[in-house]
């Protein structure tokens, strides 16, 4: 679901020193520093997430989608990314993960949605950042710390990028495991941003993988990867696709798998949610979300 005020409760302003600025719906990108805006995508934990509802499709509310396809750096934060025994093949699988997402049958289910200049691009590229200071204390609460630490540690800031931050903190009592957002860096370039907690030995927010190919940890991060990216790409001025409640293409269809696993260009397999299409549902061809509503593909046996 969408539209929460931070901490997932209340609205809390950015000190003084903030050095971006973030966007929410019906919000532009010139709005005065100090907000702290809503935030999209969130992926609520198992248990926690309420079920979709609303009207069935989702709804073109004027904003872009990013066309171009999706130009991804990941941002690793937090000492415990120097750790071998911590990073095991975290840092690597998620390499293999966006390297195999461009030009996918998973990639396929965000372009039918479209603004005026055309429809949702499949192209995916990916690099890494690598920053070992500590994240503040309860990370992820609030958009202004994640915004801040993009602009200050991407290293190819470009427009519409989309720059998803990783911590090694565990989720602990949230009740989510993953959010996007979109804001202006103080060079005025605006990206698509999102949060990712370790999901190590968290039940709540794991796929429950059992193929044997991906420590859990990763599973979990893959899923909720292509959760938010999938929302960035569909949504990402948080003012072009959402239904009538809110809910974006992966809000839709959170925790409803399709095809055990899907079969990326690169060779991978991964356990990964569907989203929501407006074309399955009008045709009956999707498969159901948690709700019963027959509108989710994932690109595997469902298309």
């Amino acid at each position: 679901m969408r539209r929460f005020l931070f901490v997932l409760a209340t609205a809390v302003a950015m000190g003084s020193g903030a050095v971006a600025t973030t966007i929410g719906q019906h919000e532009t990108l010139n709005q005065s520093p100090g907000q702290e805006p809503p935030v999209a995508g969130i992926h609520w934990a198992r248990g926690v997430a309420p079920p979709a509802s609303g009207s069935p499709d989702l709804i073109y509310h004027g904003g872009p989608v990013m066309t171009q396809g999706a130009v991804v750096e990941a941002i690793f934060w937090g000492a415990q990314w120097a750790d071998p025994s911590f990073v095991g093949d975290k840092m690597s699988g998620l390499q293999t993960f966006y390297g195999g997402l461009g030009g996918s049958t998973y990639e396929f289910t965000t372009t039918e949605y479209n603004d005026a200049s055309g429809h949702v691009g499949s192209a995916v590229t990916y690099a890494t950042h690598l920053d070992l200071s500590s994240p503040p204390h309860k990370v992820g609460n609030r958009t202004s710390p994640i915004l801040n630490e993009v602009c200050s540690q991407a290293t190819n800031l470009m427009t519409d990028g989309f720059y998803p931050v990783y911590v090694a903190t565990p989720r602990g009592h949230a009740g989510f495991c993953a959010w996007h957002s979109a804001g202006m860096c103080p060079n005025g370039v605006t990206v698509q941003f999102a949060f990712f907690f370790n999901h190590d030995g968290d039940p709540g927010c794991d796929p429950q993988d059992t193929s044997g190919q991906h420590s859990q940890g990763l599973a979990a991060l893959a899923n909720v990867s292509g959760h938010e990216l999938s929302e960035a790409l569909t949504d990402p001025h948080l003012n072009a696709w959402f239904d009538s409640s809110g809910a974006e293409n992966a809000d839709k269809c959170a925790w409803s798998f399709g095809t055990p696993l899907l079969s990326f260009p690169n060779g991978s397999e991964w356990k990964i949610q569907g989203n929501w299409s407006n074309r399955a549902f009008d045709t009956g061809t999707g498969y159901p979300n948690r709700s019963g509503q027959i509108g989710c593909i994932d690109g595997g046996n469902f298309k």
